[in-house]
């Protein structure tokens, strides 16, 4: 029969490095270092209650990869770095599971929805969510955020001062809503809506982890606000179906919806759903749109490169009436500002800690971790590993541009987790602050108005401390015409040499491979004479069905039938390349690579 370790090996090489080794020996396995620190009876109780974060840093500091905690009597264990983090992400729901961790979530879903359901129920659950957030999906929601941010801001004036956190907690609601619920309810919706939203999202802390039904405060609140909830989207259901009306939404999307033996969702199913799809797509791009404006505030040297490119893009104030629309396509052309969208996750990423626990023995190189231990990943501790991030503690965007990339490592930069269980909302949180950035920062000038900025460590969604105002003041069409002509003309001035030369040797060569380009367009996967040979590859273990590669370039990627996304061919043709890059680049769970051969 084969050890616990052979056994391990043969399942999952990368638990010893990424490597499958020749004739390998067992190691001798023992338990996780403990940390120390640990009072009698209560272990590290009172340090994980008050001060999680700092807890995880110190463990990582001791020990390094890996450390044994003690809370409330449960055993934890805390991994820190890229293999350790791929080794729990990559791992099966039979051996690490989030779903016991996560039935802190049942208060806010409702029983028996998504981690509260069984297997097989939540798995059916999670398909029928996917659907508000697949990429044909996504390329409409811009135009619905440009158009609640245009709203937000219709009576602000010429200048005056906001909370940019309860700003931008009030304005997500309201794009998350009409992107994902649609419409109607959106019209529906009052600052009542956004307030008992609120209430969920702070009744989702860390002691919740310890007994998510205790009677503080916050977790009354949050139940109160679970019943009120249900009460405002059951009477729409209601409302649809006494008149027979329909909508193009998720909520349509869910009351159509049907298990595998034919049954239809309850309203209690329906109301956990939209508020599991609202969590994915609202709590990350609200905390992440404030707390980008306040990195770019602090760093202005960046924020006037932002300002630049936002300019160039679509013009004075960001409007669709200038050059060019804010769209799904164009959002993307916002490299700066996505670079410090970014940045800003990996300071402060929404999630500082993530959750498994061990359904059996799980064994990682030469630890073995004990069935029903809690295994703790902590993007905010992952992000401060001076080895993969170059002075770690700052603000520097430009970490992500070529030549530097320091997101490329894989399992090291995780601001919405990894693995199959990646939160299924990051793309639509990308695309949401990106739009709302472009529209803010093209119509205002902004700074900060003299509070202290600091993190709210209240609950598990980590965003500035309240209150944190901002004072804004509008910009005049001088200002950013100037703004954009001196980038221009220093752009312009800098590349007029290289473009004359490039020019040059280009048209040399056009008639030589006019006719080459010709016959590789007859048949797709001909490579080009001369062209490096290059090969796709697809984890489609981790994919989660975005289809956003699809959407992308239909020559390369198709939906299996199994409901995946599959290769059209490992191989395609050299010109095919940039759209191969391309879906790499925006695949949201960054599960394909283009790799040279």
């Amino acid at each position: 029969m084969q050890s616990l370790v052979e056994r391990a090996v043969a399942r999952a090489p990368w638990l010893f490095g990424g490597r499958t080794p020749r004739n390998p020996s067992p190691p001798t396995l023992s338990a996780p270092p403990a940390l120390s620190r640990s009072l009698p009876l209560v272990g590290h109780t009172v340090e994980f209650v008050t001060s999680t974060i700092d807890l995880l840093r110190r463990a990582r500091l001791e020990l390094g990869e890996i450390a044994a905690l003690s809370v409330a009597g449960r055993r934890m264990v805390a991994v820190f770095g890229p293999e350790a983090q791929e080794a729990v992400f990559r791992a099966p729901d039979t051996q690490l599971s989030p779903a016991e961790a996560y039935k802190i979530m049942t208060p806010v879903f409702g029983k028996d929805i998504v981690y509260d359901a069984p297997p097989d129920k939540m798995g059916e659950q999670l398909k029928m969510l996917l659907p508000a957030l697949k990429d044909r999906r996504m390329r409409t929601y811009g135009e619905n955020v440009v158009a609640e941010v245009e709203q937000s801001i219709a009576g602000w004036g010429e200048r005056g001062e906001i909370d940019v956190v309860d700003y931008c907690r009030v304005l997500t609601n309201f794009t998350s809503s009409r992107c994902l619920l649609g419409r109607e309810f959106r019209e529906r919706m009052t600052d009542e809506f956004a307030r008992v939203y609120h209430d969920l999202e702070r009744g989702v802390t860390p002691i919740a982890y310890l007994n998510a039904h205790l009677p503080i405060p916050s977790f009354i609140k949050r139940d109160r606000a679970r019943v009120k909830m249900e009460a405002m989207i059951t009477k729409i259901v209601a409302e649809r179906r006494r008149e027979g009306r329909e909508g193009e939404d998720f909520l349509q999307t869910l009351m159509e919806a049907r298990y595998g033996n034919g049954a239809a969702l309850s309203e209690h199913e329906i109301t956990g759903l939209l508020l599991a799809a609202m969590f994915a797509g609202h709590h990350t791009s609200s905390v992440t749109t404030a707390w980008t404006l306040v990195e770019l505030l602090r760093n202005p040297s960046y924020l006037a490169r932002v300002v630049d490119e936002i300019d160039r893009t679509f013009g004075f104030g960001a409007s669709s009436k200038g050059p060019k629309a804010v769209t799904f396509q164009s959002l993307r052309e916002l490299t700066h500002v996505e670079h410090a969208v970014k940045e800003a996750l990996r300071l402060h990423p929404p999630l500082f800690m993530l959750v498994r626990v061990a359904k059996e023995d799980f064994v990682y190189k030469q630890w073995v971790i004990a069935k029903g231990t809690w295994i703790l990943i902590s993007p905010t501790v992952a992000h401060e590993i001076q080895e993969l991030f170059r002075d770690p503690l700052k603000f520097d965007p430009d970490r992500f541009a070529p030549p530097r990339e320091e997101d490329k490592r894989d399992f090291a930069y995780i601001p919405f987790g990894g693995g199959r269980h990646k939160c299924l909302g990051n793309a639509f949180a990308l695309l949401q602050v990106k739009a709302i950035l472009a529209i803010l920062l093209g119509r205002y000038r902004f700074e900060l108005a003299g509070d202290a900025v600091a993190s709210d460590f209240h609950g598990l969604v980590i965003g500035p401390r309240e209150p944190l105002r901002l004072r804004y003041a509008r910009r005049s069409p001088t200002e950013v015409q100037t703004h954009s002509h001196i980038y221009m003309h220093k752009e312009s001035a800098s590349n007029e040499h290289v473009n004359m030369h490039k020019e040059s040797a280009s048209n040399e060569h056009i008639n030589m491979h006019t006719h080459k380009e010709a016959a590789a367009a007859k048949c797709p996967f001909h490579v080009t004479e001369g062209a490096k040979a290059y090969r796709i590859e697809l984890d489609r273990d981790l994919c989660q069905g975005h289809a956003a590669c699809v959407g992308e370039a239909p020559e390369l990627f198709r939906i299996a039938d199994d409901g995946r996304v599959a290769l059209v061919s490992e191989r395609p043709a050299a010109a095919l390349r940039e759209k191969a890059i391309a879906t790499a680049k925006f695949c949201p769970t960054r599960t394909i690579r283009v790799v040279e051969e």
